[in-house]
């Protein structure tokens, strides 16, 4: 190679390397953010990075972007390992014309993901754009529809991980959207649809950036988000734990670790966590964290729908996807966002063979006109659509309360739960005590000399007959009655007499989920 070609490519090295320049590095620095490189740097293994499309420009000669070539075009793509496990990647640099997608650019992330599908590795991207790069018109439009396609080839087949670190509006939050997983930084990073101009325009409201899509408003109203970081360095860790606990592609089984934590440890809080008064709360964290290994359980969404839980852990050092009802938040009852929530945990869980396990503590379905008229009948239908379709190995465990047809949502044995079990503080019942006693025997207490002595006496009649898990048991509903702190070890053997389950739905081109 001739002296003055090498020079020509280490030129062209640096240019690409330095991106903006250093007054627009300066600039992404000072709002707190890292740049596209120094994100990818932090995301991989040291050293694993292997970059693709490091020279592509843009071809556009329109409104002076001629004079305006930058290697690289605004986004730096390739492949790498997280803990030696290889991801694709691909990371906006929002320091070459705002991180603007163009018609190459485009092509840069689409020739990356269509990698990731042919080899069956994660596909992680890290947002921080602009948009549209408004100059070439179409062409540019016409890249964002080639990524959603590609969005939603993937889905199912390779796990998608979505970072906004910076602005994403416009049709550029509908490629996030069709991922996974989103993670958000608080302060730094925002999606919408429309901003705040257009919105004061057509609305007469006035609202920021922050206030209409921002991290904290997308992780706890919206549900948009699955993870709210502080900044770059944590949303970037955060991926790489999560990344942790799923398997490269849909044909592969989760990643299993060893497991030093004891797989019949008992813990004595199991034994007293249940109040004495069916109507008085408790945190299901601590039952989870009483039961998984090392305590360890990373929680998707904790702060949107909060009376249910999902998030992954492991049992005996095996992965698995966690659905538990939160009698600590709106007494556990399911609602439309929980049960959104759910239904798409689970879908994705199935898709990617981990393991469900559900701990069940429902009081029924949240009533009322807001849920009947926002649709909950449709909407709390996916989450038992999701259950019926999971082909994966399903287990339950019904700490208290499994009522009426939210006792069917859950994973139960009639909808295809695999190993379905009751502590001895189970109910299992259509309903509670005191509503199906009214019901069942309103003449008799009507007629009785002491109404109220009458309905005490029916109450209790019911407990006896149904606010346990016994008649369940006698039925074949669930599979045995254990102790609570028996729980861990029972599940984690089942977990591997299912381990080799084989299962399938009836052929089809795809169900018709309630959407």
């Amino acid at each position: 190679m001739s002296e003055s070609v090498q020079d020509r490519l280490q030129s062209m090295h640096e240019a690409a390397r330095l991106g903006g320049g250093e007054q627009r590095i300066a600039a992404q620095h000072g709002k707190g953010k890292l740049t596209a490189r120094e994100r990818v740097e932090l995301l991989l293994d040291p050293g694993s990075f292997a970059e693709i499309g490091e020279l592509v420009t843009h071809r556009s000669e329109n409104f002076g972007l001629g004079a305006q070539r930058v290697p690289g075009d605004g986004v730096v793509t390739g492949t790498g390992t997280v803990d030696g496990r290889p991801v694709a990647v691909f990371s906006q640099d929002f320091t070459v014309f705002g991180g603007s997608l163009s018609e190459e650019h485009a092509r840069k992330i689409a020739r990356i993901m269509d990698l990731a599908m042919q080899v069956g590795i994660p596909m992680l991207g890290l947002n921080d754009s602009g948009g549209a790069r408004i100059q070439e018109g179409v062409v540019s439009l016409a890249g964002y529809s080639k990524l959603f396609l590609r969005n939603v080839q993937a889905s199912g087949v390779v796990p998608q991980l979505s970072a906004i670190l910076g602005p994403c509006a416009g049709g550029a939050v509908y490629s996030p959207a069709l991922t996974d997983f989103i993670f958000m930084v608080d302060g730094t990073s925002y999606m919408h649809i429309t901003g705040p101009d257009v919105v004061k325009t057509v609305t007469h409201e006035e609202v920021t950036s922050e206030d209409l899509g921002g991290a904290q408003l997308h992780g706890s109203i919206s549900g948009v988000s699955h993870f709210t970081c502080d900044d770059d360095a944590e949303c970037l860790a955060r991926m790489r734990r999560l990344l942790a606990f799923l398997p490269a592609n849909n044909s592969e089984d989760p990643p299993r670790r060893s497991c030093e934590d004891p797989a019949e440890r008992q813990d004595p809080l199991l034994d007293s966590i249940i109040p004495e008064a069916s109507n008085q709360p408790y945190d299901m964290h601590r039952v989870i964290r009483a039961v998984v290994d090392d305590a360890d359980f990373l929680e998707v969404q904790p702060d949107f729908a909060r009376n249910i839980l999902v998030g992954f852990a492991r049992l005996g050092g095996r992965p698995v996807g966690l659905v538990a009802n939160q009698p600590a938040v709106m007494a556990g009852v399911l609602d439309i966002d929980a049960s959104e929530k759910a239904a798409r945990f689970v879908r994705f869980c199935d898709a990617f063979n981990l393991p469900l396990v559900t701990l069940e503590d429902v009081p029924g379905f949240m009533p009322g006109t807001v849920q009947e008229h926002g649709g909950i009948i449709r909407r709390g239908a996916k989450l038992l659509y999701a259950y019926c379709e999971a082909t994966v190995p399903k287990l339950t465990v019904i700490t208290r309360k499994a009522y009426g047809g939210a006792y069917c949502v859950m994973s139960s044995k009639s909808t295809g739960g695999d190993w379905n079990v009751a502590w001895p503080s189970a109910q299992v019942a259509v309903m509670g005590a005191e509503g199906a006693a009214k019901v069942i025997f309103r003449r008799e207490i009507a007629a009785a000399a002491d109404p109220a002595a009458e309905e005490r006496s029916k109450i209790e009649d019911y407990q006896q007959r149904f606010n346990n898990p016994f008649d369940a048991a006698e039925r074949g509903f669930i599979d045995a009655v254990i102790q609570p702190g028996e729980t861990r070890g029972r599940l984690i053997r089942a977990l591997e007499l299912l381990a080799t389950k084989r299962a399938s739905m009836p052929a089809k081109k795809h169900g018709s989920i309630p959407l």
